[in-house]
């Protein structure tokens, strides 16, 4: 059901994508603060629909298609919101452009494994990674406020790229899960239906 608790925490994360860009947008240091604090909400609801979810035996395939898009369109949102205030430039758009290309490489081989009834469980790795990742746009968001007068934006930038260098292992050992399955006799490309129009 979509009105469930669980489904309700992993929409609330989508619904939270404008309200990052907007408070994003305050001046200095309130800007910063309420941008953290919604990114941090949108984390904790990520770990509590799944929590939750499984203490109440609320699964359903609803809930496991939008959990994964939630984080990705979230995720994508907070570094696009990075890269359109300067807080990424340079050098440092390619961490974040491996991030996102992972995510969309790996929804990829979700829907392809998926076709074959072939689950793509998530890593220990894989979960550093997010908490790295999590870590490094959570101190891009807030640098600017400089908490406790803390410079928070240099060491922001090094969990992004240590988060992108888990990005390319993680991801790497993926794929050669999905191309072992495509290369088995069972993974054969299954008969696609004609497209309609152009």
């Amino acid at each position: 059901m979509m009105a469930n608790l669980p489904n309700l925490l992993t929409l609330s994360r989508i619904g939270a994508i404008p309200v990052l860009a907007l408070v994003f947008l305050l001046p200095a240091p309130a800007g910063p603060w309420f941008a953290f604090a919604v990114f941090a909400l949108a984390g904790i609801t990520d770990y509590l629909d799944g929590h939750i979810a499984r203490a109440r035996q609320l699964q359903s395939k609803l809930g496991a298609l939008l959990d994964p898009i939630a984080d990705k369109l979230f995720v994508a949102a907070v570094i696009f919101i990075l890269v359109a205030a300067g807080r990424l430039d340079g050098l440092n758009v390619l961490p974040a452009a491996v991030i996102l290309c992972r995510e969309i490489v790996v929804s990829g081989l979700r829907e392809f494994l998926a076709g074959l009834n072939v689950g793509l469980p998530v890593s220990r790795l894989s979960k550093w990674k997010t908490a790295v990742q999590m870590a490094a746009m959570g101190s891009l968001l807030l640098a600017p406020a400089t908490p406790f007068g803390l410079p928070l934006h240099g060491p922001g930038i090094a969990l992004l790229w240590a988060a992108a260098a888990l990005t390319v292992v993680t991801g790497a050992g993926y794929m050669r899960i999905g191309l072992r399955h495509a290369a088995s006799p069972g993974g054969a490309d299954p008969p696609r239906a004609p497209r309609a129009g152009p």
